[in-house]
């Protein structure tokens, strides 16, 4: 999405006006899509969405950076840790010449023989032993004590703390595929927004102007009543006059029976039909409101363009452009679940303090150290776990382009109907405006033999009738137009206008 649709599709959510429904307002089409606008709980919905899309992008963003953290604990201990279970007590011997640990004879009990001319101790038993092999028989004279309580380590009451950052260097590309994943979200939400709008003033239209069509219905079916309660009159005076017969005046009053059952259909699908647009306006379904084209004479239409090019709808439609955002997000989730399996770096760096420590002997005081070093992982064997990730996130890929070459021809059939539909509601327009123009003739021409007492009331009736069809085909024909064109801009692609 560009920069420019972007912008737009914001310029229409927050600087709509704002229309005070009062007293028999009078709307626009326009009035209708901007109260829509500002009303839609929907469309807020879809704002939130843009803000969160736009969020998580900022926070992919943060993945660069470097991340520093705090932690710090503290443990009580119920016992002290004792490395000796009792005093202990070590010989006291000589450093012989060669450097090794030794014994003189002053310096232990033991007694000595000679054998082959070298003096052997004797252990307590008077028997000759090695003292290399067996030290334990060697009784000392002399000992070092080493107190249990010397090894007595206090450890109740334990805190640590640490301060770690780390920076990333390499993470196989997940970070870029990340950021540029999360970049194509918050473009596919804009694009949802803005195809939730294009339908809500799309249900606008269809409702203004079904609105517009039976309002100039009303107004038909009113006329039509009145010029039959008019023959009504006249034929009960010719009744009256003994030129008329009583048949000829119970079918006059059939005819305004249908007349006055076809002005309160009209007028109940009326009121319904407004209360739809209220609806979707946001407004109270009994808002008095009134249209600014429900009069029959602003039902004239402007010259309406059927030409199109079919690469310029594809790029035009937020369909096909959703489509290849979707693409593109399996595509960079493919990068990320890649790079599962490729080796990561980064730089680590630490200040770490506790109490107690050991750093010069076991102490109960606060004491820290810092390091630094380099993180490296490498992904060894998973049973093939990061391969199968990969083909799976390409399948999601395939998926997505073959729903955008589909798409592609439905959308092609939907502007060949769209079109034809279109060109087939302007030849009914001109139909229908002859139709209407002879209706006309054909009444006025009835109406005056009627007067002049050459035409039958019979005859004027089927003229009345004939006029009421015609000019109720032409006004079906002035909508079907103006939705028509709605529904062709719609396939295009192009925004909607009045």
């Amino acid at each position: 999405m560009t920069k420019t649709m972007r912008y737009g599709l914001f310029f229409t959510f927050w600087t709509v006006s704002i229309f005070p429904v009062n007293a028999q307002s009078v709307l626009t089409l326009q009035d209708c899509h901007s109260l829509a606008i500002k009303n839609n709980h929907q469309l807020k919905i879809n704002d939130a969405q843009i803000k969160k899309a736009s969020e998580e992008k900022k926070a992919a963003f943060t993945q660069y950076l470097p991340d520093l953290s705090v932690t710090g604990a503290y443990f009580y201990n119920q016992k002290k840790i004792s490395l000796l279970s009792s005093d202990q007590y070590l010989p006291v011997g000589t450093v012989m010449p060669d450097g090794s640990f030794g014994f003189t004879q002053n310096q232990i009990n033991n007694q000595w023989t000679m054998i082959d001319g070298q003096p052997v101790p004797l252990d307590a038993e008077g028997k000759p032993f090695n003292p290399s092999q067996d030290p334990n028989k060697i009784l000392w004279k002399e000992h070092a004590i080493i107190p249990k309580s010397a090894f007595d380590l206090d450890i109740h009451n334990v805190f640590a703390g640490a301060i770690s950052l780390v920076q990333p260097i390499y993470m196989g590309g997940k970070i870029a595929a990340y950021n540029k994943l999360t970049g194509y979200v918050e473009d596919l939400a804009i694009l949802t927004a803005h195809r939730e709008l294009q339908d809500l003033l799309l249900q606008i239209d269809h409702a203004y102007w079904q609105s517009v069509s039976l309002a100039a219905k009303q107004q038909l079916a009113q006329h039509y009543l009145i010029l039959l309660q008019q023959m009504d009159k006249d034929v009960q005076a010719m009744i009256r006059s003994g030129v008329a017969t009583r048949a000829d005046g119970l079918s006059v009053k059939v005819k305004l029976n249908e007349a006055e059952m076809k002005v309160l259909q009209v007028e109940d699908g009326l009121q319904l039909s407004r209360m739809l647009l209220c609806q979707l306006c946001g407004l109270p379904l009994d808002s008095p409101i009134r249209l600014v084209d429900e009069k029959v004479d602003n039902l004239l239409i402007d010259e309406v363009n059927s030409s199109y090019n079919m690469e310029q709808v594809y790029a035009n439609r937020l369909e096909v452009q959703s489509l290849e955002l979707a693409q593109k997000i399996y595509e960079k989730k493919e990068a990320v679940v890649r790079a599962d399996g490729l080796p990561t770096v980064a730089l680590a760096g630490n200040y770490m303090v506790s109490n107690p420590n050991s750093f010069n002997g076991f102490q109960n005081k606060f004491a820290g150290s810092w390091n630094v070093g380099v993180l490296v992982n490498i992904p060894l064997f998973h049973w093939g776990e990061t391969l199968h990730k990969v083909r799976a996130a390409k399948a999601e890929t395939t998926i997505k382009r073959l729903e955008t070459a589909d798409a592609k021809e439905k959308i092609e059939l939907q502007v060949s109907q769209a079109q034809f539909k279109l060109k087939e509601a302007k030849k009914k327009v001109t139909i229908a405006d002859k139709n209407k123009e002879s209706a006309d003739e054909n009444l006025r021409y009835a109406q005056v033999g009627f007067k002049e007492g050459v035409i039958p009331s019979l005859n004027v009736m089927e003229a009345q009738t004939a006029w009421y069809q015609a000019h109720t085909e032409w006004i079906d024909a002035q909508i079907a137009v103006r939705l028509g064109q709605v529904e062709f801009n719609k396939a295009l692609g192009i925004a909607q206008s009045r």
